[in-house]
């Protein structure tokens, strides 16, 4: 179990003066069997935002806020204490669904969120075929773990590559990426093998020898679960399931179900846009 402190900070300098913006935020981690949010809170600048907050068909919580008035600047400030404690679930027993248990009615119908392929999320004829030989003899499980030890083989993690809208195609045709393509290009290896999968944002605890109190710059990022008779997790840029410094923040089909923070404007004429995140392992 740890118990973490983090500080997301978004601020926005704009070249001209906005008149009105509507925005959403998607900062506020997740409580679910595996974390817990002991206190949160975002703070919105100027002050005169209207501020409301709802859950979206996803289950993430969203601060939604609007102003209505003329703004040089917008900072966004979301802190949050969570206690995490995940197990290693990779490891398993023989009660893992085979592919016909997987291709049935029944769980394709509870699964049909996570088994189609997204905008983001569809890899491409030749992964897909790949991805087709790799699971000849295996079980979804090891399939799934199969690709994962692939695609370790054949990614390699670099920035600048690629962006927010770059879809898993794009980022196997390059062999390059982040965090953001890596769990695309899995999710989307699994869902055309018919295994349910989903994208998963939040944040990264970078330095587990860190010591209680320090303070370190912590990171956005993403990963994936599956599921093969219960919903696991994987992080395909640290090569291992989530574990105890990574909090979820938001689960959804792909990137562009889980922005951080997403709005529209008029005016502004271009930002200068700030984001840190600073994370304390309180316990």
């Amino acid at each position: 179990m740890t118990r973490l402190r983090i500080v997301h900070k978004t601020g926005y300098n704009y070249n001209k003066r906005v008149t009105l913006s509507y925005n959403e935020a998607r900062l506020t981690p997740l409580t679910d069997p595996y974390q817990v949010v002991l206190e949160t809170t975002v703070k919105v600048l100027p002050s005169q935002a209207a501020v409301s907050t709802y859950r979206d068909y996803w289950g993430t919580r969203v601060t939604a806020f609007d102003m209505q008035m003329p703004h040089d600047y917008l900072d966004v400030t979301a802190t949050t204490t969570v206690e995490v404690h995940r197990a290693d679930r990779t490891v398993v027993s023989d009660e893992v669904v085979d592919w016909e248990t997987l291709r049935s009615d029944e769980v394709t119908d509870r699964f049909s969120d996570w088994l189609p392929q997204s905008q983001l999320s569809a890899p491409g004829e030749e992964v897909l075929a790949i991805a087709r030989g790799i699971a000849q003899g295996r079980n979804p499980h090891e399939t799934a773990m199969a690709v994962f030890a692939w695609l370790r083989e054949e990614m390699e993690y670099v920035k600048g590559i690629t962006g927010v809208h770059t879809n898993a195609e794009e980022a196997w045709q390059e062999r390059k990426g982040v965090c953001q393509d890596l769990a695309h290009l899995a999710v989307g290896a699994l869902r055309g093998l018919g295994i349910p999968a989903r994208y998963i944002s939040g944040y990264i605890h970078p330095r587990s020898e860190a010591g209680i109190g320090e303070v370190v710059a912590g990171q956005s990022h993403a990963w994936l679960e599956w599921w093969d008779g219960e919903w696991r997790s994987w992080d395909p840029t640290n090569h291992k399931p989530a574990g105890d410094f990574h909090v979820s923040v938001a689960r959804g089909r792909d990137y562009r179900d889980v922005p951080p923070l997403k709005g529209i404007l008029s005016g502004g004429g271009g930002s200068a846009l700030n984001v840190t995140v600073e994370i304390t392992r309180l316990a």
